[in-house]
């Protein structure tokens, strides 16, 4: 997949004559720190370029794009001079996070998480670490990093030629994972975004209920697969800051920012959690809601029952007395006929009356109906 060419425009550098000088258009990126304490950075598309900057660097970082992480990171890392068991034991594990150390070198398999509404998808940033190299490989739909590149040479400076190599590349790696949480919570952002749009139907009554149900889902499900990439972040940087790995620093004040990263990314997680609450406290609202409409449908039908009865009851009654005086068993002429009239008219108040006493006295027709 080609890069976004707003994001690389964003991303160039330039000179005072409005040169290019770093246009991040190349698949691999190189900043370094010299050993006379001047930096030094370097574009190309081969990353067996880089090699002569590395080993002339006190300690380094490479960023390098491929197409397919499964396919291409062997042959990337291994030209830079990883071992292809330590990348291929990393890639094994490709749909979670990983750790593997080795001793002379080690590697992280990171999640990056991204979401565009609620389509949130977990992509891996493979770490790999020597002691004077931190080299992070990724596909293109990972961008992250393209402010990074662009401040590199910044945070390299920030870095004493002087420090132990161990403490260089922790801060680094310190400096590339807080990089990756920040971008990380922009997805909760997203989804928090959007979920404001399924507040917003909630809140019309004509809504239909497939399409609030359906959004819900989503949701759901959004908010479950970023907190599963935050878990495999969790478990990562634990690993790391307890795994006591030779080529890291054992210096407790840059091992507690590996802790503040932890902190971040529980942080994220109760932050999506209280969005998941929030959620089940809508289902509820949501579910009371149509158990209202139940009810005052449930009312209505037992209004109209009531009534049928009511109505059935005083045309059935004087049709009965009519047709029974209708045969010709009764001859009582036409004297009798306002007697029949008044009979015919008192049974019928009378079945109306009796009918609906029945039916207030059985609760079909409720006292309110809202």
């Amino acid at each position: 997949m080609a890069i976004d060419q707003k994001i690389l425009e964003k991303a160039r550098r330039y000179d005072k004559d409005g040169k290019v000088i770093l246009s991040l258009e190349q698949k691999g990126f190189c900043v370094a720190l010299l050993k006379n304490g001047k930096t030094a950075e370097k574009e190309s598309n081969d990353p067996k370029e880089f090699h002569k900057l590395i080993k002339s660097s006190s300690v380094s970082w490479v960023d390098y794009i491929v197409e397919d992480l499964k396919r291409d990171a062997i042959a990337t890392a291994t030209s830079m001079g990883f071992s292809e068991t330590l990348v291929s034991t990393l890639l094994k594990g490709a749909s979670e996070s990983g750790y593997e150390d080795l001793d002379v070198e080690m590697g992280l398999l990171v999640p990056v998480i991204y979401a565009k509404g609620f389509d949130v998808t977990i992509e891996h940033i493979l770490v790999l670490l020597k002691p004077n190299v931190v080299v992070t490989i990724h596909t293109t739909e990972i961008t992250r990093f393209f402010r990074l590149r662009r401040y590199g040479k910044i945070f390299m400076q920030k870095i004493k030629p002087r420090d132990a190599k161990e403490d260089q590349v922790t801060m680094v790696l310190t400096r590339i994972l807080d990089e990756n949480n920040s971008r990380n919570f922009d997805a909760l952002r997203h989804i928090e975004k959007t979920a404001d749009g399924v507040s917003e139907k909630l809140s019309k009554i004509d809504t239909p209920r497939e399409e609030i149900g359906r959004e819900i889902h989503f949701m759901k499900h959004a908010l479950m697969v970023y907190l599963n990439g935050l878990w495999q972040t969790i478990d990562v940087l634990n690993t790391l800051r307890y795994g006591d790995p030779e080529i890291l620093t054992d210096d407790d004040r840059l091992l507690a920012r590996i802790g503040a990263l932890v902190i971040e990314v529980n942080y994220q997680i109760q932050l999506a959690e209280h969005m998941g609450e929030v959620l089940a406290s809508g289902l509820e609202v949501m579910q009371s809601i149509y158990n209202n409409q139940l009810q005052i449908l449930n009312n209505k039908l037992a209004l109209l029952v009531g009534y049928l009865t009511v109505l059935g009851t005083a045309v059935l009654v004087p049709n009965t007395v009519a047709t029974i005086f209708g045969v010709p068993f009764f001859t009582l002429g036409e004297d009798f006929l306002p007697y029949y009239l008044l009979i015919i008219i008192g049974s019928t108040v009378f079945s109306i009356l009796i009918a609906w006493w029945w039916v207030k006295s059985s609760g079909l027709l409720p006292k309110r109906v809202d």
